[in-house]
């Protein structure tokens, strides 16, 4: 049966008041209730708390299962219309990347990472069996997993400079080294491990237990940014995997850049939607704060950088529309996804900013929500490709000459 919704024009408005150019309008009856349901559970459940948990640097009990119940890449009002497609619309993953993001950047990058990355490096890495085995308890969150391809030395030069070295000895592989910045990987159930084969040189992935023998997790502390997110340095000494653990559609460096281009239009979404949590923030403080005798939101220095906001957000949206559409038709472009990342994460660190300058000195203050997106857009303009290396990608594909050593 397919879900027909009365208040369709009411719905889209209270959800994404902010969408000037009405890119909402095209999720259908089916995606948009999902959608509903997914604010609704936010806001019920998890809003009180937030500031709190980011604060405190404390994953909210219950998101991840919550996530899964939900079912963000199973609900059958994903696919009405779109019965046999093999996952959800590309519009419905920006919009979906968007509404958890302008809720909260850290919550939508631990669900990225392992819904992104990870599942990512298992689909595209993965045997016939190994997909049978995994593919499904990912989707629905019956298994966790991460995305261990970071390192202490080497992060924007990892693909050159992989340090975490697989030696094989038999049926068995040999893992020793380092991985950082592993979001998730102390609660992740398979760790998908990325290490230089020791013979060829060339780089493989290895599906890893957390509780394997010579696997040792660290949260690290103290960030400033994304602090719900449990980062983690993990050291593998020895650590022991079976060739059949060995993901084995790995084999070259490409195969890794694949996987990091395939997700980084979600980065870009994410920050699109980081602008719009910001914007939200903002508004509800200028229509509450009093100085000089009246509301800030009538002077008009504090309406033009809210338009500027408001700007910025809606080109946002439009780019990453059109990579969405592009990337529904097949066509997954490194230069597009480098653009989108490099110019939303620009304009997100603008963006907040500006809302932040707009609180005045509340505005560093956690129990304000834009002190919580003005410090995670940090973040995200660093990961997934820095501003500078996306620049680089977009520049070898003008010139025909890479800059990057």
């Amino acid at each position: 049966m397919t879900t027909v919704l009365e208040n369709r024009e009411e719905l889209l408005k209270e959800l994404f008041p902010e969408d000037v150019l009405k890119f909402s309008d095209e999720l259908s009856d089916g995606e948009l209730e999902f959608l509903r349901q997914l604010v609704e559970l936010l806001e019920t459940k998890y809003r009180k708390d937030l500031n709190d948990h980011w604060a405190n640097a404390t994953v909210p009990e219950g998101f991840f299962e919550d996530m899964g119940k939900l079912g963000y890449y199973t609900n059958p009002l994903l696919y009405e219309g779109r019965e046999g497609a093999f996952g959800p619309s590309q519009h419905f993953q920006f919009m979906f990347a968007y509404t958890l993001a302008r809720f909260d950047v850290s919550l939508n990058t631990l669900l990225g990472v392992h819904s992104g990355l990870g599942f990512n490096t298992f689909l595209f890495g993965g045997n016939k069996e190994q997909k049978e085995k995994y593919i499904l308890p990912l989707a629905t969150h019956e298994l966790r997993t991460c995305f261990a391809l970071t390192e202490p030395d080497h992060g924007s030069d990892v693909a050159w400079g992989l340090e975490t070295e697989a030696r094989q000895e038999g049926d068995k592989w040999i893992l020793n080294g380092s991985k950082r910045w592993i979001g998730g990987a102390n609660v992740a159930d398979v760790i998908p491990v990325f290490a230089r084969d020791a013979e060829t040189g060339k780089p493989r992935a290895f599906i890893v237990r957390r509780e394997q023998e010579g696997v040792d997790i660290d949260v690290i502390q103290n960030k400033i940014a994304l602090k719900i997110v449990p980062n983690c340095d993990i050291t593998l000494t020895n650590v022991e995997v079976l060739e059949e653990d060995r993901l084995e559609n790995i084999t070259r460096f490409r195969d890794i850049a694949k996987i990091l281009y395939s997700t980084r239009a979600g980065v870009a979404y994410m920050a699109t939607g980081a602008m719009a949590g910001a914007l939200q923030a903002t508004l509800k403080y200028v229509t509450e704060r009093e100085q000089f005798g009246k509301k800030i939101s009538n002077y008009q220095l504090v309406q033009e950088k809210l338009a500027m906001m408001q700007s910025n957000l809606t080109n946002a949206m439009a780019l990453s529309a059109r990579i969405a559409k592009l990337q529904e038709e097949g066509k997954y472009d490194e230069v597009a996804t480098s653009i989108g990342k490099m110019s939303n994460a620009l304009r997100l660190r603008e963006t907040v900013a500006m809302g932040r300058g707009i609180c005045g000195g509340n505005g560093i203050l956690v129990e304000n929500d834009i002190a919580r997106f003005f410090g995670d857009a940090e973040a995200v303009f660093t990961y997934e490709g820095t501003h500078e290396i996306n620049a680089l990608v977009i520049g070898r594909a003008m010139t025909g000459v890479s800059a990057f050593n």
